[in-house]
Formats: C-alpha cells, sequence, structure tokens
C-alpha cells in the first residue's frame, strides 16, 4: 500500500514538474514575442526619427548578437547613407545583396549608394541586374541619373518620365530631369519641367533657382510669376543678374543686382559685392 501510495505521489510530483515546464516555456515564449516585437519597433524608430549615428551604433550592437538577419543588415545600410557615410554604406548593402533573402530592391539600394559615391559604371551594373518586372519609382529615378551621367538622353528622358509617373511627389524627380536639359542646352524644355515642379512643391526653392538660370539662358531677365518670399525674389534677382553679366548683358545685370540689394529684407552681403565689383570695374 505504501508503495502505490509512494508511486502516487511520485507520478504527481512528476505532474507538477512537468505542468511548470511547461508553463516557464509559454511564457519564456511569449517574453521572446514581447522582445522581437519591442525591437522591430525600436528598429523602425531607428530608421526614421533617430539621429542616423546612433542608428548605425544600434544596428551594428545588434548585428553582434544576430549576425544573419538581414533586415538588421539591411537597417545598418539605410543608416549609414542617412549619416552621409556612403563609402561605408555601400559595403553594408554588398553585404546585404550576398546574403540570403536578398531581394531586388536591395539590388537598387545598392545602385543608389554607388550613385552617391560617384561610382556610376558600378550603378549602372547593379541596376542591369534588376529584373523588368520590379518598376519602381527609385529604380526608375536611379535609372535615369545614370543614364544622365553617361549623356543617353533618349534613356534618360524615358526614366524621368516613367519615375514621374510613379510617385505622387514628383517635384523633385521633375526638377532633376529639368536639370539634364538645361545642361544639355535645352533651356525651353528646362524652363517647362522647373514649372511643373513648382506647381508640385511650391517650397522647392531649388527649382525657383533653375528656373531663373533657365529663364536667363534665354536672356529672358524677368521674373517667373511663381509663389515668392521677399528674401527668396532677392536671392533670384541675383541669380538672373549674375546671368546677364555672363552673358554680356552687363549693364541688364548691374540693375538687377540694385533691385536684389533693394529687395532683400536685410543686408545682401553677396550681391553687394558683386555690385561693387562691377562699380569698379
Amino acid at each position: 500500500m505504501r508503495q502505490q501510495f509512494f508511486l502516487f505521489a511520485s507520478l504527481a510530483g512528476a505532474l507538477v514538474l512537468s505542468a511548470c515546464a511547461e508553463k516557464d516555456d509559454t511564457v519564456e515564449r511569449a517574453f521572446q514575442e514581447v522582445n522581437v516585437i519591442d525591437e522591430s519597433n525600436l528598429n523602425d524608430v531607428m530608421l526614421s526619427v533617430a539621429d542616423p549615428n546612433e542608428a548605425v551604433a544600434h544596428f551594428q550592437r545588434t548585428i553582434k548578437n544576430s549576425p544573419d538577419r538581414i533586415e538588421l543588415h539591411r537597417g545598418l545600410a539605410h543608416s549609414l547613407i542617412r549619416a552621409k557615410r556612403n563609402t561605408e554604406g555601400t559595403a553594408a548593402w554588398k553585404k546585404v545583396v550576398s546574403m540570403k533573402g536578398a531581394t531586388s530592391e536591395d539590388r537598387v539600394q545598392l545602385a543608389g549608394a554607388l550613385v552617391r559615391s560617384g561610382e556610376w559604371e558600378a550603378a549602372k551594373t547593379q541596376l542591369d541586374q534588376v529584373p523588368p518586372t520590379h518598376e519602381t519609382y527609385e529604380r526608375y529615378r536611379l535609372e535615369a541619373v545614370v543614364a544622365d551621367a553617361g549623356k543617353d538622353w533618349k534613356r534618360a528622358d524615358s526614366f524621368y518620365e516613367i519615375a514621374v509617373g510613379l510617385t505622387t511627389r514628383p517635384a523633385k524627380v521633375m526638377n532633376n530631369w529639368g536639370y539634364s536639359k538645361l545642361t544639355r542646352g535645352d533651356f525651353a524644355g528646362a524652363e517647362r519641367l522647373f514649372g511643373e515642379a513648382i506647381r508640385q512643391d511650391q517650397t522647392l526653392f531649388t527649382a525657383k533657382n533653375n528656373l531663373v538660370l533657365a529663364r536667363g539662358a534665354q536672356r529672358n531677365y524677368t521674373l517667373p510669376v511663381i509663389p515668392l518670399e521677399q528674401t527668396e525674389r532677392a536671392l533670384l534677382l541675383h541669380t538672373l543678374a549674375l546671368s546677364a553679366i555672363k552673358q554680356g548683358d552687363v549693364k541688364t545685370g548691374e540693375g538687377l543686382l540694385r533691385e536684389a540689394i533693394e529687395t532683400h529684407p536685410q543686408h545682401f552681403e553677396e550681391a553687394s559685392r558683386s555690385l561693387a565689383a562691377l562699380e569698379n570695374g
């Protein structure tokens, strides 16, 4: 009878220990899932609002514990590019592309890093390996930029046009396309594209300045009818003045410099120096 009691007690104890072990495993798995969720949220924060160098340090630490997780290497590569550490960022994207689970978008990002480093041929090689079915704004924007660098204007125009159609915010790519036209000497085409860029984003001062350059290259020294703050107006008058002087229209340039100085709400040092240089011959 005592043997049966001890056997029952032992079985009961084993069942309790087994139940406790299962409970511990369940709790551990739950904590692991919470940690993964928390880490994922932290990674997202690091990729968006964190200081890029802090993000780099975060991903470098995390990769030491999980060196095979491709999403961490992607985070590191993105963060390095955000921190303008382009050489390191390029190396990080090369690592991502070599890993299991790499995607066509990873190769596009590598091409972008190579463009930032001025490695045009290497960027083209990477883009040539992206399948035609991978149709994204970033892919075609980079295709256009690379074609531009190679002075393949026909391909550049084609890719710019596709990129414009693949984004709801085309102002910056329109500005790039316009600048491409400007460098080719197609001033009217450039003026049209800069105007369209400004209609898409009225805060894009680069496009406003480029628009004035395109007009000045056609000896049109009047400001376009676009939304301008007072300081912007003064800066664009200065740009027009320099354009006029460069083309030999010195008197027009001098008048535009005076207007720029009068328009600027503060002392316009750069325009004042340009005017003084003109007056002193």
